[in-house]
């Protein structure tokens, strides 16, 4: 079986504040950050279909549930999967030298 044929359009490394999440309840601030996440990529990439990897996960509930980051480095692609035929927006957790030399 031949993996899925992805084309990266676009790249982009953006710092997201997710202080605001700290005005929700504290049991409700780890969900508040994936939301204010949804909503920072979806204003920024122009794109309603996001997908959220499971290492930007991990890092907002690291420190549970009730104490998220302030901040978190993301990378944002916006990808095309030909065999599927779908455009979305895949975020990762930004890692040192991930950037694209230029």
């Amino acid at each position: 079986m031949s993996e899925t044929p992805l084309k990266v359009e676009e790249e982009r490394v953006y710092v997201i504040p997710l202080r605001d999440a700290y005005y929700s309840s504290r049991r409700k601030r780890g969900k508040k950050c994936v939301t204010i996440i949804r909503e920072f990529i979806r204003r920024h990439m122009k794109d309603d279909d996001i997908v959220i990897r499971n290492d930007v996960n991990e890092y907002i509930f690291s420190r549970s549930i009730e104490k998220p980051p302030r901040r978190i480095k993301v990378v944002a692609k916006k990808v095309y999967d030909e065999e599927m035929d779908r455009r979305y927006v895949e975020v990762t957790l930004y890692r040192e030298g991930t950037e694209k030399e230029e």
